[in-house]
């Protein structure tokens, strides 16, 4: 049995009512289900923004729109309550504290430190490297670096849309560093689970690998190099061997 969504996938918070094990919640921004044939469709879920901070209607967060008036209207009263612990920016995360969780990098000791020589980009390339490392240093996730005993280049990929990505190459760093076959949980154990209740919430971790912090004496290994100079990082981020993407 399959249920449509209407509404944008990367909703913040969605709730809804409990369904049958078999069921399946597809989330679709095609404008052809905003249309009176699926809104009077059982099986299709609205969405409705909330907006959660007063004076603010930037500040939204998504529900389902068919919820019962009591249950909608606690449900409301819990976010406009709780609304400080959603970040819709950098500014507004604060990150998982050092004693709560932190990113380790179990460098072998056997490997010697690679410093690779700073790699040239055109023209193009060039003010999207400056744009990004600013964006960073502004969002506090990188910080200079002094003497790093591994240095990394950035690598630049075209976008769909025809702009730049700036990614950290570190193959060297991660030879050096054994993976953690951490077990995941099954997602088939984690739908059961689920099965009779009457609410259901998933939340999108705003930016979820930098809440993580990187610890302090790990951070220079994460050391890049641009024609600005030396940074790492200081928060968890995509592409270390135990972090991928």
């Amino acid at each position: 049995m399959l249920g449509r969504s209407q509404g944008s996938p990367l909703v913040r918070m969605y709730s809804g009512s409990g369904y049958p094990r078999s069921t399946q919640i597809i989330f679709t921004e095609d404008d052809a289900y905003n249309t009176a044939q699926f809104r009077d469709d059982p099986m299709v879920i609205t969405l409705e923004e909330i907006q959660i901070r007063k004076g603010d209607p930037t500040k939204v967060v998504k529900i389902r729109g068919a919820l019962d008036r009591e249950v909608r209207g606690n449900l409301v009263k819990v976010l406009e309550e709780y609304n400080d612990i959603f970040a819709w920016s950098h500014d507004e995360m604060p990150g998982i504290p050092l004693n709560l969780a932190v990113h380790r990098l179990a460098v072998d000791a056997t490997f010697k430190p690679v410093k690779q020589k700073r790699r040239h980009f055109n023209a193009k390339q060039n003010p999207a490297v400056h744009e990004e490392v600013d964006k960073l240093l502004k969002a506090r996730c990188i910080r200079e670096s002094c003497y790093p005993e591994w240095i990394t280049n950035v690598v630049m990929v075209t976008k769909a849309n025809g702009k730049w990505r700036m990614c950290v190459d570190y193959t060297d760093l991660n030879r050096a560093c054994p993976k953690d076959s951490f077990p995941l949980p099954k997602i088939d154990q984690l739908i059961d689970s689920i099965v009779g209740n009457k609410l259901l919430s998933f939340m999108d971790a705003f930016l979820g690998y930098n809440q993580i912090m990187m610890h302090p004496a790990d951070q220079d290994k994460t050391s890049f190099i641009t024609r600005q100079g030396l940074y790492c990082y200081k928060v968890m981020l995509f592409g270390l061997k135990n972090a991928g993407a």
